[in-house]
């Protein structure tokens, strides 16, 4: 059986790993790190908290003793490293918060992996740490090309920053120790259970409460979509066959305008939910500090070298999401009224 320690596993991506990883592998236990700040949510693992295979433990990646712990008690064969402060409005109010728990939380999974996995001859067999990180780091492109693995980091806010220091302190654990490791860069995930400040899911909220539907700027900042469970596809790959020190960039070539996602947003909430909604909603605000204007992703070296592939188009992904979110609204209220923290804390006793 195969341990593996993921750290976020109650956020957006972290959740959705771990149902793919319990519903493929049968003989694995996952242990979920995660602090349970405003974005980690146990409500997305409602379905696998009764699993065998899988454990909770609410925590901080930057707790030294507890994270050290954890590699004590178990056996643990990977670390897939979700924990991060993800959203970049929030990280322009408090680039602090941003720096501790993305870098300083990185070097201590980093320092506990190494120390618990390090041998007089290297290290033991089938280890692995897996740093799960965006394709901000590589800052904005023009209208032309891609951002490849080779593409220097470029990062142009606190939250892309922040990721950049720990995609890098990653590579000088690989290059200083020759620690096992791999690197993931993915372009923007969508699915179920993302945190409703995130574009689609927020779009989708305040087009059901007829609520305005903000857009920075001129609304053609140019994003690549990747469909979550593909992400989580090309992860499982990378921890399976990922060549030891590489960066392997993920993305579905997928890219639309958000103005594009939110029309798209408004057409099938006025088709098939409430014909009122369109998009007189839309209102158009100050563009965000440091917004880069596209990215897009050239998966070319995942392709060629694991098989790993995005199955889902974005037309079939955008409208999986909206019925999502629809048939799951209880799940949104919850997030998104004043009641839903205490009513976690009762539910859960944390």
């Amino acid at each position: 059986m195969k341990t593996y320690l993921v750290t976020g596993g109650a956020g957006f991506i972290g959740s959705n790993f771990v149902h793919y990883m319990l519903k493929k592998h049968k003989d694995i236990h996952i242990i979920n790190l995660d602090k349970l700040t405003y974005a980690g949510n146990l409500e997305n693992l409602k379905k696998v908290e009764k699993n065998q295979g899988y454990t909770f433990v609410k925590g901080d990646i930057c707790d030294k003793p507890l994270v050290e712990g954890l590699f004590k008690k178990y056996d643990i064969d990977y670390v897939v490293n979700f924990a991060a402060e993800s959203h970049v409005d929030r990280s322009i109010r408090e680039p602090e918060v941003f720096a501790k728990t993305n870098v300083v939380g990185t070097v201590t999974l980093l320092n506990a992996a190494k120390t618990a996995w390090e041998t007089e001859n290297g290290y033991k067999e089938g280890k692995k740490y897996l740093q799960v990180s965006t394709d901000e780091v590589y800052g904005s492109l023009g209208k032309e090309g891609y951002f490849m693995e080779t593409t220097p980091l470029d990062p142009h806010s606190p939250y892309s920053s922040s990721k950049a220091s720990a995609d890098l302190m990653v590579k000088a654990f690989y290059d200083t120790y020759k620690m096992p490791l791999n690197t993931t860069r993915c372009s923007n995930n969508y699915g179920p259970y993302q945190f409703p400040e995130k574009l689609i899911p927020l779009m989708i909220n305040n087009c059901l409460s007829k609520k305005p539907l903000p857009v920075y700027g001129d609304g053609l900042n140019i994003r690549d979509w990747l469909y979550v469970e593909d992400h989580c596809k090309a992860i499982d790959m990378v921890l399976d066959k990922g060549r030891i020190g590489e960066v392997y960039n993920v993305g579905g070539h997928n890219e639309r305008n958000n103005l594009y996602i939110i029309k798209t947003i408004i057409s099938y909430v006025h088709d098939n939910v409430d014909s009122s909604v369109d998009e007189s909603l839309i209102k158009y605000v100050e563009d965000r500090k440091g917004h880069d204007r596209r990215y897009g992703i050239d998966p070319e070296k995942i392709k060629t070298e694991l098989g790993w592939y995005p199955e889902t188009s974005f037309e079939a992904g955008i409208v999986k999401t909206i019925k999502w979110y629809l048939d799951n609204k209880s799940w949104m209220d919850n997030l998104t009224s004043g009641t839903y923290e205490e009513y976690y804390k009762k539910y859960y006793k944390i």
